[in-house]
């Protein structure tokens, strides 16, 4: 599976980015998929994540209420947007997915990665 994410950019604080992440290969609705995001100086830490038929989505509560998580499987894409945006939202995000059903919020949760996206939130 190669994951491309796309979507990233400048924004103001409060502005609102829709993050893409277009995947290859098939059984695309197998496959958990997540968005995580590393900020300078810091750890990849989990934004959000949903299972492979959208039954299931989970947030890290820094973004609850803000960001929404969603998938279209017969593009073989998951989506992010992002609305409310603060400076601290300010990253490079990654797609990420692994053939398995239920939700991960783990890194090692994940067997390929995205290349990244910048999201850049000004104050």
């Amino acid at each position: 599976v190669q994951l491309q994410a796309s979507g990233g950019g400048l924004v103001q604080a409060g502005g609102s980015l829709r993050l893409s992440c277009a995947a290859s290969g098939r059984s695309f609705s197998s496959y958990r998929m997540g968005w995580f995001r590393q900020a300078p100086g810091k750890e990849r830490e989990f934004v959000s994540g949903i299972s492979g038929n959208a039954g299931s989505t989970y947030y890290a509560d820094s973004v609850k209420g803000r960001f929404t998580i969603s998938r279209d499987n017969a593009k073989n894409t998951v989506y992010l947007q992002m609305n409310s945006l603060k400076p601290e939202d300010t990253a490079v995000y990654y797609c990420a997915a692994a053939a398995r059903a239920y939700v991960s919020i783990r890194r090692d949760g994940y067997d390929y990665w995205g290349q990244g996206t910048l999201v850049t939130v000004s104050s």
